[in-house]
C-alpha cells in the first residue's frame, strides 16, 4: 500500500506516515478503533522475510502510540496464514539470516506490542507463521487451517518461540509430537488443546476477528492493556506474584477517569463512554 493513509471503511483517511510504502504488508481500519493489517507476501507465501517483520513491527509500533487504534487484527488473508520462515535467506546466509538483529528486534517488538491482538488463521500456519500466531492474545481460525512446526522437516527445529509456547499451550506429549514429527494440527484440534479460541467457516474467520476486536475497544483501554499484561504475567512468575501484579494493577485503574466513568455508567444505568484516560 504505497499510500499515506489507512484505508478505513465509510470514514475519511487517516494520515500517518510511519505506515507509508507498506509492501510487505495492507493495511486497514474495518471499524472505529480497529486496524487490520493483512500479510502481503502472497507470491512467497507469506514468508517472513526481515523486511516483512520489520515492516511489522514498524505498524505495531505507530498502533501503540495512535489514540485512534484500540486493537489490532493480524491475518495472511484468505488462503493462508503464512509458510513460515524465510529458508531461502537461510539457506543463502546461514546463521547470520537467523541471528539477523533485525529480525530478532522485530520478534520482540511483535512479542511485546502491549495492546489486544487478534489472529485470523485461514489455511496453513507453518513455523515461524504458527509461532507469529502463538503471539496474539486471541485466535479466530477457520475450520480449513492448520497449524504446524515443519522444522524438523529440513534438518532444523523452532527457532522463534515454539518449544516454549507450545508445551505451556499443549503440555508435553502432544507439544513433543508437533516439535519431532512436524505433523499438523487441524483447527479442531487445535480449538480442542486450547491452541485456538474459536473455528469459524472460512468466509467468517477475519469478519469475526473484528468483531472480537471491536468488543474490545469498546472497553476501557488503560484497563484492557493492564488486563492483558497481567494475564501474560501468569507464563512468566509464581502465583502469589502474579497475584500481587495483579492488585497493583487494580490500584492503577482505580487512578484512571474510565475507571470512575465505567461505576458511574452502571450506577445510571447507562453504556458507559471511555476516553483512555
Amino acid at each position: 500500500m504505497n499510500t499515506a493513509h489507512i484505508e478505513r471503511s465509510g470514514a475519511a483517511p487517516v494520515p500517518l506516515a510511519a505506515c507509508e510504502d507498506l509492501q510487505y504488508l495492507k493495511l486497514e481500519q474495518p471499524v472505529e478503533f480497529v486496524w487490520l493489517i493483512t500479510l502481503n507476501h502472497h507470491d512467497k507465501r507469506n514468508a517472513l522475510c526481515v523486511p516483512l517483520l520489520a515492516e511489522l513491527a514498524r505498524v505495531l509500533a505507530a498502533a501503540e502510540v495512535s489514540g485512534d487504534v484500540r486493537a489490532v487484527v493480524l491475518t495472511g488473508g484468505e488462503r493462508f496464514f503464512s509458510a513460515g520462515a524465510d529458508i531461502a535467506d537461510m539457506a543463502a546466509r546461514g546463521v547470520a539470516a537467523y541471528a539477523d538483529p533485525v529480525r530478532l528486534a522485530s520478534w520482540k517488538a511483535i512479542e511485546t506490542f502491549p495492546k489486544p491482538l487478534i489472529a485470523a488463521v485461514n489455511g496453513f500456519a507453518i513455523g515461524g507463521g504458527h509461532e507469529l500466531v502463538m503471539l496474539a492474545d486471541i485466535v479466530v481460525a477457520a475450520a480449513d487451517a492448520t497449524f504446524s512446526q515443519r522444522e524438523i522437516a529440513i534438518g532444523a527445529l523452532p527457532g522463534d518461540g515454539a518449544t516454549q509456547r507450545l508445551p505451556r499451550a499443549l503440555g508435553k506429549t502432544l507439544a513433543m509430537k508437533l516439535v519431532l514429527t512436524g505433523e499438523p494440527l487441524t483447527a479442531a484440534e487445535a480449538e480442542r488443546h486450547g491452541l485456538v479460541t474459536e473455528v469459524v467457516a472460512p468466509a467468517r474467520s477475519i469478519a469475526r476477528a473484528i468483531e472480537i476486536a471491536s468488543l474490545i475497544a469498546a472497553r476501557a483501554p488503560l484497563a484492557i492493556r493492564l488486563a492483558k499484561r497481567a494475564v501474560l504475567d501468569s507464563f512468566e512468575t509464581s502465583l502469589q506474584r502474579g497475584l500481587e501484579r495483579e492488585h497493583q494493577a487494580n490500584l492503577d485503574v482505580f487512578k484512571t477517569e474510565d475507571r470512575a466513568e465505567g461505576h458511574r455508567a452502571f450506577v445510571e444505568k447507562r453504556l458507559p463512554h471511555f476516553k483512555g484516560r
